[in-house]
């Protein structure tokens, strides 16, 4: 199956300054995927490229092995691998039969390059995140 509901995707920080035909535009790019109880989704420390969005299930988020948070439906990983590509900053396990919307880096940057506009609306809502984890 391609693409995420778009009403999902309007819930998630990174995306809620952008306009309902925008967010259609990155809600194609998504892919269904499916995990297995018990099965590693990302792993702390190795190289991230993809962003999730969980549809339904449950998992557990591992930070320096220590279970820290389960994450739901509507919760969401991996917003910054969209970015940078960086290593991952916890391990995501399934805890049940995990379905989420997946989107690569490979397939999100292409249409961020062509659109300015998304990028500058993602651009200011990524720094207003990070003074808001700082608390400035």
């Amino acid at each position: 199956m391609r693409g995420a509901p778009v009403k999902t995707l309007q819930r998630v920080p990174l995306f809620t300054d952008l306009n309902k035909r925008e967010v259609q535009q990155i809600a194609r790019l998504f892919k269904e995927r499916r995990f297995s109880e018990g099965e590693t989704v990302v792993k702390e420390g190795s190289g991230g490229a993809a962003f999730f969005v969980i549809e339904s299930g449950e998992a557990t988020v591992f930070i320096r092995g220590k279970a820290h948070t389960t994450l739901k439906p509507g919760d969401y990983f991996g917003e910054i691998a969209l970015i940078d590509q960086g290593t991952r900053m916890a391990t995501i396990i399934a805890s049940s039969e995990l379905v989420c919307y997946g989107v690569t880096f490979w397939d999100f940057r292409p249409l961020v390059e062509a659109n300015g506009l998304i990028g500058w609306k993602l651009l200011q809502r990524m720094a207003k995140m990070l003074r808001d984890a700082r608390g400035d």
